[in-house]
């Protein structure tokens, strides 16, 4: 193809440089160790039970996007730490960006890629190599990386997969391309399986056929189960009789309050997680994390009005909050706005950019 006035011959098709290039360009890879422990928490109980219950099956495990390689390396770890074996579960790691997936098979990071408690894990399986941390070679053995859009990974050659991470990939899709990817997730994943989302898009995925795993979970989903009205909002009740709350524990100290907060939703606690940003925000109205966990918990009941009411607040208060951003995005296109829709994802998509640079 050449460029419109410039005598400038490129080839925009999948596999040629100039391809490579604008997906560098439009994709912000960043990730982190143990980004979100309760999630790797469950992938580990989840592969746990699974060897248990099959004895001499390997688990199959499939990480996508899989950015640098902190998602699938962090499993790995964790696998090792377990003393589970690489011939007992094997991780393919696919992202559709090839300098990605040549930073992830260099294994090699910076200080940013640990951002949080990281569990001993930098000082057991990392060696230090001047300002770079180097991934070693038992968490190497679990992982196979391979350059792939979704919807190149055909379950036809690959088998389907006992656990799928997609996390923060549907965000980024318009509606008919949600529903593409949703339906090839659904292919990839085994009937008895375990898909974890992302937050803000775990309702999407449940609107396209997928379901909580239990009805409180807000990550972990199956497929083949229940729509996700008849899982997050519970039955009518009739007229003049309140409907029981979940008794609270005591409240913690303010300064605890958002941490519980985030505990309990990670539990599937979602009451609790509730009562507990409620209480933070009675006595500091201008958390704008506390609004958008109060508004992650009022999606994930079915209340998306309360939801769009809470993720306004927040991002009034935090104009570069990403997830409310992308929560909002979504909560447009359900109700018909492309429009709008469309103008929060390129403001998330600039926000998300931004902080690329910043960490890179």
């Amino acid at each position: 193809m050449r460029a419109a006035g410039a005598g400038i011959d490129y080839d925009p098709r999948p596999g040629t440089p100039e391809f490579d290039a604008l997906v560098d360009l439009v994709v912000v890879p960043e990730s982190w160790i143990l980004r979100d422990p309760a999630v790797f928490e469950t992938a580990l109980r989840f592969v746990q039970a699974r060897l248990l219950t099959r004895p001499g099956r390997q688990v199959r495990v499939l990480s996508l996007p899989c950015a640098g390689g902190e998602e699938p390396y962090s499993l790995a770890m964790l696998l090792a730490h377990a003393g589970i074996e690489p011939a007992h579960c094997r991780i393919d790691a696919v992202d559709l960006s090839r300098a990605a997936i040549a930073r992830a098979r260099a294994g090699r990071y910076t200080g940013n890629a640990f951002r949080g408690d990281d569990q001993g894990l930098r000082a057991r399986f990392f060696t230090e190599h001047g300002e770079e941390h180097l991934i070693g070679a038992a968490p190497r053995a679990y992982v196979v990386f391979a350059q792939a859009n979704l919807f190149d990974v055909d379950p036809a050659l690959t088998g389907t997969y006992d656990l799928v991470f997609c996390r923060n990939l549907l965000i980024y899709f318009d509606l008919p391309t949600q529903q593409r990817a949703a339906a090839r997730l659904a292919a990839l994943l085994a009937d008895d399986g375990l898909l974890l989302a992302g937050y803000a898009e775990a309702p999407a995925l449940c609107r396209a056929g997928f379901a909580p795993r239990t009805p409180h979970d807000t990550f972990a989903l199956r497929k083949h189960g229940r729509r996700a009205a008849d899982v997050w909002r519970a039955p009518p009740r009739p007229a003049g009789r309140p409907a029981p709350r979940p008794s609270a524990p005591p409240p913690p100290p303010p300064r605890d309050l958002l941490a519980e907060a985030k505990a309990h939703a990670d539990a599937g606690r979602l009451a609790h997680a509730e009562d507990a940003c409620r209480a933070l925000l009675a006595v500091r109205a201008d958390d704008a994390e506390a609004w958008f966990l109060l508004g992650l918990t009022a999606e994930c009941t079915g209340r998306p009005q309360s939801a769009q009411d809470c993720w306004r607040r927040c991002v009034y208060l935090d104009p570069d909050h990403y997830e409310a951003l992308c929560g909002l995005a979504l909560l447009a296109e359900q109700r018909g706005d492309v429009a709008q829709g469309a103008s929060l994802r390129e403001r998330a998509a600039r926000v998300h950019a931004r902080r690329g640079r910043q960490h890179a």
